[in-house]
């Protein structure tokens, strides 16, 4: 038909015969070679100049394609100077942005005014969209001044672009000012207002105007819904986004995969189990159990929720995966502890059968590697990060911050000074999250000075900076530079938290500051307004333990308002058996042992305390109450890391292969030790009698 059409076609000489062609013929190409076929006939019939409003419609076919490149071929015909019609403007530049080339598009509006052309109510949400899209506050404001100066500062859809411009900004303040002062609304003028208030995690705000929507007679559709949900659940409001689900089904709106796969993401987040099975139903019921996107919302439910059996046969039911469902299950088993799992799954990407090949991107990488720090595998962790980097995936400040957490475990400097030069190529040296990161781990690592430079260099610090500091020269028994870091804290107007008196305070402990640490406790208490918590108790009891203040630290104890834990029982006993107090640590631990609550820790203290003592037979008798309920201590473990690999040394494990050269060393070292203490015993040893 298409053909036909364009076989009737006749040259003209002018081209205001082409005003008289039918338009059906341009609604009939549908492709790009149909497309192609009736401009051919149309430069066969009048040349390549065509009429600029057949231009206009001709390039708006093309845009329609994805076609850019000869849409703008089209356009380009023209001079700047010659192109005298808005249409022609409007098409290039609903071209552009439609598909989402938003520079393009505020570059060609330039050029339009610079041609002498401003525009009208058509051109300006085309360049309000772009503008939103790609911020910049001076800029979106250029565009409102002018869109006011031509006279549409009430037009109706360039209102509703400039609200979405704003709240995609954050000025929500402007966004519904803007919707207050317009004369006329329509239904998706209150749903970008909502829909604004979501982007900004603003639930109050969102839930305020679809109650005012009501008020005013306009019924929410399934679009407003979304919105709400959505802000609801971006603030963590969990279960009131479920009530929300319930309560439009209750107003006969029906859903859609994105609201499913939203309140299946809500529902993982509730205490209350039976709702996500309950959602579960539905989706089969509704006969949307074949999305995608809700088959993916559905294993990470689960999956969050540590059934991973139910996770795995959801995941096998789906014929054609992709890698959302690839990451939502290796985060599933992730977060349930089971490392290997998510391993195997990784293994397999880009080698599954009955679907196409799933190759991992950044959050297929960081999943995995999360797995693996959290199951303590750091070796395997960092391994995968130089595979990520291997495969030319660049790392996030997420990505970065769980390596960096791993280099702080495993005490793996180099490789966190690998990482931190890499932090620095990327540009992201001015990220709190990083900065915090690299502040642990260089304090970690033993390398204080390497982690206050990091942290004396970034100006925009927050809490966890300070904590971060404090802790770190605290655990290395620095406990006067760690209150010098606390007094500038508070002198800089940071408050200080509950964390940030447990590391204070513990390093107050490790430095034998009593006095300090009794007067940190107090402002605490009466400054700051702090109601202390067991670990701050903790805290206490091990200071005052360790200058050898039993009694004070009995009577700590018999202050709390709330019930000992082991921190606070093993702090008491460790003073103990520091001060061989065996007498003070049996009673303590008479009562301790009683309590279904006593850890491993306790009984090996109390099991050691007996035995400094000499006092063996109570010593072995309290190693076998541990035994009879099942408790094992676990070994200590010391760990090297050399050439990039990391070897871990056990009590009582067993010699890794590679490592026996190692253990000769150890040995020849402990050898010439022992010769250096002979040594030393003899010139220390008073001359013989004459």
């Amino acid at each position: 038909m298409l053909l036909n059409a364009c076989c009737e076609f006749r040259p003209f000489s002018s081209h205001a015969a082409v005003r008289h062609l039918p338009d059906d013929v341009l609604r009939l190409a549908s492709t790009a070679p149909q497309v192609r076929q009736v401009h051919a006939r149309l430069v066969v019939s009048g040349g390549p100049r065509l009429p600029q409003f057949l231009a206009a419609r001709l390039v708006g076919m093309y845009s329609g394609l994805s076609l850019l490149r000869d849409a703008r071929k089209v356009f380009d015909e023209y001079p700047v100077s010659e192109k005298s019609s808005l249409l022609l403007w409007n098409s290039i530049l609903r071209g552009y942005a439609s598909n989402g080339d938003y520079a393009e598009t505020l570059r060609l509006f330039l050029e339009m005014k610079k041609g002498g052309f401003w525009g009208d109510g058509f051109t300006f949400p085309l360049v309000i969209r772009a503008c939103g899209a790609m911020g910049g506050e001076r800029l979106c404001k250029i565009v409102h001044c002018a869109a006011v100066e031509m006279g549409l500062g009430e037009s109706f859809h360039v209102v509703n672009e400039l609200m979405g411009m704003y709240s995609k900004l954050g000025e929500m303040r402007v966004s519904r000012r803007l919707f207050d002062g317009m004369g006329v609304r329509s239904r998706l003028s209150w749903n970008i207002l909502i829909s604004g208030f979501a982007r900004n995690a603003d639930c109050d705000g969102a839930w305020e105007i679809f109650e005012r929507m009501e008020s005013e007679g306009i019924e929410p559709n399934v679009i407003t819904w979304t919105s709400l949900l959505s802000s609801h659940a971006r603030c963590g409001r969990h279960a009131e986004t479920v009530e929300l689900f319930g309560l439009m089904r209750m107003r006969g709106v029906g859903p859609n995969g994105e609201i499913l796969a939203m309140v299946l993401s809500a529902c993982s987040c509730v205490v209350e189990n039976r709702t996500g099975e309950a959602m579960h139903g539905l989706v089969v019921k509704d006969g949307l159990e074949g999305y995608l996107i809700v088959k993916n919302s559905l294993i990470c439910m689960y999956g969050r929720r540590g059934l991973v059996q139910d996770t795995r046969r959801l995941y096998s039911e789906i014929e054609i995966k992709n890698v959302v469902t690839a990451n939502a299950l290796i985060t599933s088993y992730g977060e349930s502890g089971c490392c290997d799992e998510a391993l195997e799954v990784f293994s397999q990407l880009g080698n599954m059968d009955g679907c196409s090949v799933i190759r991992p991107n950044l959050i297929t990488w960081s999943a995995v590697i999360d797995a693996c720090t959290s199951a303590g595998r750091w070796a395997d962790a960092q391994e995968l990060f130089r595979r990520m980097q291997l495969a030319n995936v660049l790392p996030n400040v997420v990505t970065v911050s769980t390596v960096l957490s791993v280099c702080a475990d495993s005490a793996s400097l180099n490789l966190g000074r690998e990482i931190h030069c890499h932090v620095t190529r990327a540009e992201m040296n001015r990220n709190v999250l990083v900065v915090n990161s690299l502040i642990n781990m260089y304090m970690r690592c033993g390398s204080l000075r390497e982690g206050t430079l990091v942290f004396e260099k970034f100006d925009d610090r927050d809490l966890i900076s300070w904590n971060t500091i404090i802790a770190g020269y605290g655990m290395h028994g620095m406990g006067r530079d760690s209150l010098q870091y606390f007094d500038r804290m508070v002198q800089s107007g940071i408050h200080p938290d509950g964390v940030t008196f447990v590391a204070v305070l513990s390093a107050c402990s490790h430095s034998g500051l009593v006095e300090e640490g009794r007067t940190l406790y107090g402002r605490m208490k009466g400054d700051f307004q702090i109601v202390p918590k067991v670990e701050h108790y903790a805290c206490m009891v091990d200071l005052l333990g360790r200058s050898g203040n039993l009694t004070e630290a009995i009577e700590t104890v018999n202050s709390m308002s709330m019930v000992p834990n082991e921190r606070v029982w093993g702090a008491l006993l460790n003073a103990c058996r520091m001060h061989k107090n065996t007498e003070l640590a049996a009673s303590t631990a008479e009562y301790v042992l009683r309590r279904e609550s006593a850890g491993t820790g306790s009984y090996a203290l109390m099991s050691n305390i007996y035995a400094e003592s000499g006092r063996w037979e109570e010593s072995a008798e309290v190693r076998s109450w541990a035994k009879e309920k099942g408790m094992r201590k676990l070994p200590g473990q010391s760990w090297i890391n050399v050439r990039e690999k990391v070897w871990m040394f056990g009590s009582g494990s067993s010699v890794e292969s590679g490592l026996e050269g190692v253990f000769g060393v150890v040995e020849e070292l402990a050898v010439h030790m022992e010769s250096e203490e002979e040594y030393a015993a003899a010139d220390a040893a008073p001359p013989p009698p004459l």
